[in-house]
């Protein structure tokens, strides 16, 4: 009998660490971050030492030169500056931000915080100074059905006035829910749009998801729009960073697919009427009549890609599940990685009035590790990319 339990024993052991092995390798599989491997005619400099010991192929920079300037936040989706320093921040359950010398919580009604949904873009309007405009994209209901919509508010005394609906009945979903908002060098407003996970209507010019729009600053339509709509390009899955370069053109970055087959995520620069190809095309592929990345991550690897900036001849851009900050020379065609998984998901990149560039970190939205202190603000030198 002693024999038998002892044989039980070991067998039941043995199951056991076969099943915690096979977890881990599930877990590494469909969830551990991957750093990114460009595809098109780009120079890629990955990490030759262990991430925590080699920045890009530079030296690791100063502690100055990297500083936290908030923490405990509730997922952070945007960054925006107001003319007197103080950040403007949105969190995902519905709360914007002002973060000065302390912090003042402003709630915003009607916020619904589903999966990738919630409050998310911000921006002030090019002359914030006279009106005090800012705007929002959110997720919230009508009827019963979810949808996303851009809101203008005039801020005054941390309190948010005059709400004005510029776009409505965006498609909104748990997933692909776009949200990046900017005003452009034209003055112009562009929003970018998920699918909605209904991926071949990003082809269809009668449906707002999978798109960039654009619109004048009360919500009314360009005389300029290449289809005299809303929409300003298509065939997006969810293009989530909007960045314009020294030569005015627009850069967007965009989700590829996701789940098993992850990867082939995107780096679009944008031109009016152009349709980039999504669900047709993906990576490298080409058809006639559609515009592909100007580099991608591969099918191997995914960026997650979000917000992104230009700065010097370089495209910047917030990695999630990269959790990596990644930076493109459109001149050169070199790409380099830096901060592999230093702090974890990285959402926002905006640059400040300082010149300095802030990050956002996206640990708590339920898909990555939650450090100490989680989310937060990071304030970066970007003498240490040059």
């Amino acid at each position: 009998m002693k024999k038998v339990l002892i044989i039980l024993t070991l067998f039941i052991m043995v199951i056991i660490a076969n099943a915690l092995l096979f977890k881990n390798q599930l877990q590494r599989y469909f969830f551990a971050p991957q750093t990114p491997r460009g595809e098109i005619g780009i120079t890629t400099k990955e990490p030759t030492k262990p991430p925590e010991t080699n920045q890009s192929d530079q030296q690791r920079p100063e502690v100055s030169d990297i500083e936290v300037v908030a923490e405990n936040l509730e997922i952070p989706w945007e960054i925006a500056f107001l003319p007197s320093g103080e950040m403007l921040v949105t969190e995902r359950p519905g709360n914007l931000l002002k973060i000065g010398l302390d912090k003042t919580v402003i709630k915003i009604e009607g916020v619904q915080p589903v999966g990738e949904g919630g409050l998310q873009g911000l921006t002030l309007h090019p002359n914030f100074e006279q009106n005090n405009w800012i705007y929002l994209y959110l997720t919230t209901k009508s009827g019963n059905n979810l949808i996303n919509r851009v809101e203008r508010y005039k801020l005054t005394n941390n309190t948010l006035i005059e709400k004005t609906i510029i776009i409505d009945n965006i498609p909104a979903a748990q997933y692909h829910d776009g949200g990046r908002i900017a005003f452009g060098p034209d003055n112009k407003l562009y929003i970018t749009t998920g699918d909605a996970g209904q991926s071949n209507k990003a082809q269809d010019l009668n449906y707002l998801g999978g798109k960039i729009l654009r619109l004048n600053d009360d919500g009314s339509i360009p005389t300029d729009n290449p289809f005299k709509t809303a929409i300003y390009s298509y065939g997006h899955r969810n293009p989530q960073g909007l960045a314009w370069d020294n030569q005015n053109r627009l850069w967007a970055t965009e989700h590829g697919r996701s789940g098993v087959l992850s990867g082939y995520d995107e780096l679009n620069l944008i031109e009016p009427g152009k349709n980039y190809g999504w669900p047709d095309i993906q990576g490298n592929q080409t058809k006639p009549g559609l515009t592909p990345p100007v580099i991608n991550s591969g099918p191997d690897f995914t960026w997650a890609p979000a917000g992104a900036i230009y700065y010097q001849g370089n495209i910047f851009f917030a990695g999630l599940r990269g959790e990596t900050l990644y930076q493109y020379h459109f001149e050169n065609k070199e790409f380099k990685t830096h901060f592999f998984q230093d702090f974890g998901r990285l959402r926002a990149a905006v640059i400040g009035p300082d010149g300095f560039i802030y990050l956002s970190t996206s640990n708590k939205d339920g898909r990555g590790e939650i450090n100490q202190r989680d989310d937060k603000i990071i304030r970066v030198s970007p003498k240490i990319f040059e």
